[in-house]
Formats: C-alpha cells, structure tokens, sequence
C-alpha cells in the first residue's frame, strides 16, 4: 500500500493542528462566526471541538477549507 498522496495538501497535518492554527489566529469568537457550529461558539475547547469535528463530515470539511484558504498558515 502505498502511503504518499501527492495530491492532498492537508497530508501529514492533523486535524488539531490545524484547528490550534486556527483558533490562534482567528480566536474562538471570529472562528465561531466564519463557521457557526456550537463546539466553537458555547464553551469552546480543542478537546471537544476535535471530537465534534472528528464524527461529523461536513463540519470538519468546512474547517479544512478555511486552514487551507488562509495564507500564512504552512
């Protein structure tokens, strides 16, 4: 099995790396506001926002696409 994607740039980056990118740079407020999910606007942490965000697709896909469209970020 081969393990290399070249073609993913989200390769090799987790997703609580992303996410701790994220709310350093946004904080929890803005990030909240861009993607208006409860795990980011009521008691917010990277524990519990990993979680929701590991089982539920659709949330996760909108918080790579905004790791992704950030400049700066890698």
């Amino acid at each position: 099995m081969n393990d290399k994607q070249p073609d993913n740039p989200l390769h090799g980056i987790t997703l609580e790396r992303i996410l701790i990118k994220l709310v350093d740079y946004y904080g929890w407020v803005e990030l909240g506001k861009i993607i208006d999910i409860r795990c980011f606007n009521h008691e917010p942490s990277i524990k519990s926002s990993l979680k929701f965000l590991r089982k539920t697709s659709w949330a996760r896909a909108q918080v790579q696409e905004l790791y992704l469209n950030k400049d700066g970020f890698e």
